[in-house]
């Protein structure tokens, strides 16, 4: 009775560890469906900066006579050449108005997220729910009242009144973004600091500033990102002293409606710090994502 038992056992194990292997030619077949449909996905992303990419190498009448996707038949660097000459002082102005914009906001915000993180009052919950809400503000809805502002403190078409507007605006994004790293920061560090006789000011700049230096990078990439491609308050409060590459840009194909390399090379040199940026600040990126990551989790 127990061998049939024991052999009973042994069928149903031998059962259970039966497993169903696909064919191979089944799998590759699947494997191909799969590369393919990620090969066309990939060619409709990429054709329309390809075909900006040799339209602005073309020669004017080049382009009125063939395809944006195929290669020029004579490179040229004209399209470069006229489009600096509209956004060579334009980009300086971006350049300026982002370094120190993104500077300006990431240092209010990481000022505000270390005193939302890391100081306990009684209003701590309501001013970080105020700046969620911040985030969340559309700028139409201020534009009068800022203009008004920008007037009155004589910053209107200023390079400088753009730099306060963006520092101010950035501060409640910053914030959110800075707040959950800071926290993560230990509170035995910054108990051990205050004994050491330290103030809060210089615990910020010795322990938590240190302690979350890819979250800040992290936050300045996205700030800068967002200040570079910015038009509206640019639009509103900036004139020809102050006017940014996006403004000249958009001038530039107002100014040169037919002049189709010219602005697809304008468009690309507008294009290429922002690039060159993720290129070098990348691995920064990466490793503030996946810290966010892991602090969500």
């Amino acid at each position: 009775m127990q061998s049939n038992t024991s052999i009973e056992r042994s069928k149903a194990g031998q059962q259970a560890q039966t497993v169903t292997v696909k064919p191979r030619w089944h799998m590759t077949a699947l494997h191909i469906v799969y590369y393919l449909i990620m090969v066309a996905f990939l060619v409709f992303y990429m054709l329309p900066f390809w075909g900006t990419v040799m339209t602005s190498f073309k020669t004017n009448s080049e382009v009125m006579t063939s395809t944006p996707i195929t290669p020029p038949t004579e490179w040229t660097l004209e399209g470069y050449s006229s489009a600096m000459e509209e956004l060579g002082m334009p980009l300086m102005t971006s350049l300026v108005v982002t370094i120190f914009g993104a500077a300006g906001s990431v240092f209010l915000g990481s000022i505000c997220a270390y005193a939302l993180s890391k100081w306990r009052f009684k209003l701590n919950s309501v001013f970080f729910v105020a700046l969620v809400a911040a985030t969340y503000l559309p700028f139409q809805a201020i534009l009068i009242p800022l203009l008004q502002t920008i007037n009155s403190l004589e910053l209107y078409d200023n390079i400088w009144g753009l730099v306060l507007v963006h520092s101010v605006f950035g501060m409640p994004m910053c914030t959110v973004m800075m707040r959950g790293y800071y926290a993560d920061v230990p509170d035995a560090l910054i108990r051990q600091a205050m004994i050491d006789g330290n103030g809060m000011w210089q615990i910020y700049r010795k322990i938590v500033l240190p302690n979350t230096m890819i979250a800040t990078i992290t936050t300045f990439v996205f700030q800068c990102t967002s200040i570079w491609n910015e038009m509206l308050f640019a639009l509103v409060l900036g004139g020809y002293d102050s006017k940014p590459a996006t403004i000249a840009l958009n001038e530039l194909a107002g100014t040169m409606a037919a002049e189709f390399n010219v602005q697809m090379a304008g468009s690309l040199i507008l294009a290429l710090p922002v690039l060159v940026l993720y290129i070098f600040m990348g691995k920064y990126l990466i490793s503030g994502q996946m810290s966010g990551a892991v602090t969500a989790s």
